[in-house]
């Protein structure tokens, strides 16, 4: 009599609830492994409950504080306004309301979270975990408590925190870490944002459209200087315009208290003075005492884990998701990273990650949207390419919109005319993007684009305008 033995469940152990970490647990639940999240802060990580939900959140209020300025051009006007000039002194702010429905959403979507992987059947331990070897996970609970999980395949996607620098330590009160910004209940009189990646052009584009004074310290020559040249142009330039101050060329030494104030030292001497300094100057990796050397994990110079393709680590059964990777610092790359991760580990088929199909946005107003190969990259590795712009004030949707500021670039392969990559710089460019990461993801031609119908009128009438620009004959 033969007997039929059932392969035991996969035991897999993810240290993190951010979005590397609570994707993979729903992929390894799905094909039947038996799944322990170790979350020490809440599910979701930092990317729900202090950086991505609250950040965005507070950006999409500033943003209708802008939509509202521009109300009077439209027609559309506050009772007892006799003029086409900016509302701005009829609008107010209570910084502290915004801020409380921030963390409730927060809150609400880390529960959530939870709700989801528990209904799925999903381990969660609340405690800091660390490796005792490559198949050991170490859990310091509250209060005391540990325990120890073994496993046959771990996930570290531990995240990373805001970097701080001796010269400007937080105070949580007026020198300020961009996870500090959700405790302030009155807008700050005038807020100095150091560093203009693209934490801190967030941070000071929604701070003063919300009615803040705000100064922003770049050590580039423009704002962004890490997105399309021409797209961190247009930010620089609405900021300017809408009368923000943007110190280009500035490096900040340091931050100090001032009574009631700061002030914030600048390499070259300069003192600038405001009410409260945010410091947007980069993260780090949360990979310090943990054990992953100790386990076989190679970390880079600047402490990420090393991982491949795949996520796999230089430990065997280790894997590693999202900003402790150092890959690229968006939610989408740490999901995408979690789940190739667990297909890989759990023996299914996999595709390895493609950074250049990724879509990423700054969520400045306007946005920037980008997708592919940047022109940089292009231009570098010597590809022959054709590019088209379109200003975004030409497309009819956006004349009725209000909108002047933007444009669509579209990058491609000459001559087969594939899509190579795509800038949108526009409201909503997040939205936008999705035809031309489509268009990379599955190698589409302009042409492709140029075909497709468009609604009319519509901004996405732009994208094909654009593709159409870009046609060659054979």
């Amino acid at each position: 009599m033969s007997q039929h033995w059932e392969r035991p469940a996969s035991k897999v152990v993810i240290v993190g609830g951010g979005p590397g970490g609570y994707e993979a647990a729903l992929v390894a639940q799905r094909r039947g492994a038996e799944v322990t999240v170790v979350e020490r802060a809440g599910l979701g990580g930092s990317a729900v409950l202090t950086d991505v939900v609250p950040s965005k959140t507070l950006i999409a209020t500033a943003e209708w504080m802008r939509l509202a300025e521009g109300g009077p051009e439209l027609g559309a006007r506050v009772i007892g306004d006799t003029g086409p000039e900016p509302v701005r002194t009829n609008l107010t702010v209570d910084l502290g309301a915004v801020n409380a429905r921030v963390l409730a959403l927060a809150a609400a979507q880390s529960s959530d979270i939870r709700g989801r992987l528990e209904r799925e059947g999903v381990r969660v331990v609340e405690g800091r975990g660390r490796l005792d070897g490559p198949q050991r996970v170490l859990v310091e609970g509250p209060e005391g408590a540990s325990e120890s999980i073994e496993a046959d395949v771990v996930l570290l996607a531990v995240g990373a925190s805001p970097r701080q620098l001796e010269s400007a330590m937080p105070d949580g009160e007026r020198i300020l870490r961009w996870d500090q910004l959700y405790s302030l209940t009155e807008l700050p009189e005038r807020l100095i944002v150091v560093g203009s990646g693209v934490t801190g052009a967030e941070f000071a584009g929604a701070y003063h459209a919300l009615g803040c004074d705000v100064v922003l310290v770049s050590s580039r020559e423009q704002v962004l200087p890490g997105e399309d040249a021409d797209a961190a142009r247009v930010i620089q330039d609405v900021f300017t315009t809408q009368g923000m101050t943007v110190l280009s060329r500035s490096r900040a030494a340091a931050a100090r208290r001032v009574g009631d104030g700061v002030e914030v030292e600048l390499a070259d001497g300069r003192v600038v003075e405001g009410s409260h300094v945010l410091m947007a100057v980069g993260s780090v990796p949360n990979t310090a005492g943990l054990g992953l050397e100790e386990a076989g994990v190679r970390l880079t110079e600047s402490g990420h884990v090393e991982v491949d393709r795949v996520s796999r680590t230089s430990a065997r059964g280790v894997y590693a998701a999202g900003d402790c990777t150092g890959v690229l610092p968006l939610a989408s790359v740490a999901a995408t990273q979690g789940r190739i991760a667990m297909a890989h580990a759990l023996g299914d088929a996999v595709a390895p990650l493609k950074l250049e199909t990724i879509a990423s946005t700054v969520f400045t107003q306007p946005e920037i949207a980008t997708v592919g190969r940047s022109q940089a990259w292009l231009e570098e590795n010597n590809v022959v390419h054709s590019a088209a712009t379109l200003d975004l004030a030409r497309n009819p949707r956006a004349k009725m919109l209000g909108i002047r500021d933007g444009f669509i670039k579209i990058f491609a392969h000459v001559p087969s005319g594939e899509v190579l990559g795509g800038v949108v710089v526009a409201p909503r460019a997040s939205e936008l993007i999705l035809p031309l990461a489509l268009a990379v993801k599955e190698r589409l031609t302009v042409d492709d684009i140029a075909d497709t119908a468009t609604i009319y009128p519509s901004l996405t009438g732009s994208l094909a305008e654009v593709a159409r620009m870009l046609h060659r004959e054979d």
